[in-house]
């Protein structure tokens, strides 16, 4: 039988702002919509954040996602994950408080502290519709708080849901804190880690850095992980094609990259997923549906959502 290959959509996240493409979706019709596009096109997994529907600013309110997640879950049966990150200057408390409401069947989870620059957009990216926006992007001073407290308050707040974790790793010494977890037995396996590239704070977007992401993985995880990647603007997609090739999982969507093609933007995040099937098909691989995915990472269902 084919190997399987999970494509989670990641749909508009805290990173990129409305001004920068009109397929960013901000409110809660178009967030739905957009997950349920991206669930058509073959994702098995949507990654939800909420953001204010008339500036577009981050929201991690529980009542701004409620809206979309009750259309997500009568419209389609992909698995949701609800953010725990939230945006970068946020608290955890308030990042936790939407998977902690709604008990999803998986939450995503930062495995470390670190810088994280939004900066280098203005080099691209020059008026915006929004005051805030420009502050946001302009800002050098961020360090993305995940402390071990802050990651055991995640992990015990969430623990008796049966929420499973999406754990973002954006640098090897990510790896490394995921382990301690493990051997605390906070964790559990199968660990579903997403090895993140191309981001101005963490590990860089070259080949070499996917394969040295991998083998730490490898050596400190061997059979207990199920592998994933996101690579971060221009390097969604050939990060996406390497990681398919050696046995991982895939991310796109907008929150990752506003791109299809080198020039182009991407119409929608439907399109994005489109683009990583054709690769996984390419390869002579099967896109796993939710129900596959559900099975492969040990999911409780879908219609555990408490909407």
């Amino acid at each position: 039988m084919s190997r399987k290959v999970i494509i989670t959509c990641a749909v508009t996240g805290a990173i990129h702002t409305p001004s920068m493409s009109k397929a960013l979706p901000v409110t809660p019709e178009e967030i739905a919509d957009a997950a349920v596009g991206a669930a058509e096109a073959g994702a098995a997994i949507v990654h939800l954040h909420a953001r204010n529907p008339k500036t577009g600013q981050p929201d991690q309110s529980p009542e701004a996602f409620a809206p979309f997640l009750k259309v997500i879950k009568q419209r389609t049966n992909a698995v949701v994950n609800l953010t725990t990150g939230g945006a970068p200057t946020m608290k955890v408390d308030e990042r936790v408080r939407p998977a902690a409401v709604y008990k999803p069947e998986v939450a995503s989870l930062n495995m470390g502290s670190m810088n994280f620059a939004f900066f280098g957009m203005l080099n691209r990216f020059k008026s915006f519709e929004h005051e805030w926006e420009r502050k946001h992007l302009e800002n050098k001073d961020i360090v993305f708080r995940n402390t071990f407290a802050d990651i055991e308050y995640v992990l015990t707040t969430l623990s008796g849901s049966g929420t499973r974790f999406e754990f973002e790793c954006y640098d090897t010494s990510h790896l490394y804190n995921l382990k301690y977890f493990l051997d605390q037995g906070l964790v559990k396996a199968p660990l579903f880690i997403q090895t993140v590239f191309g981001l101005q704070g963490g590990t860089g977007a070259h080949p070499e850095d996917v394969m040295h992401m991998k083998r730490t993985a490898d050596r400190l995880f061997g059979d207990q992980y199920v592998w994933s990647v996101l690579g971060a603007g221009r390097n969604q997609l050939p990060i996406a094609a390497m990681a398919a090739a050696m046995g991982g999982n895939i991310r796109v969507g907008l929150e990752d990259s506003l791109w299809a093609a080198p020039g182009r933007m991407a119409e929608s995040n439907a399109e994005q997923v489109r683009l990583a099937r054709k690769i996984i098909e390419g390869l002579g691989l099967d896109v796993a549906s939710p129900d596959e995915a559900r099975e492969i990472l040990h999911l409780k269902g879908g219609d555990t959502l408490q909407v």
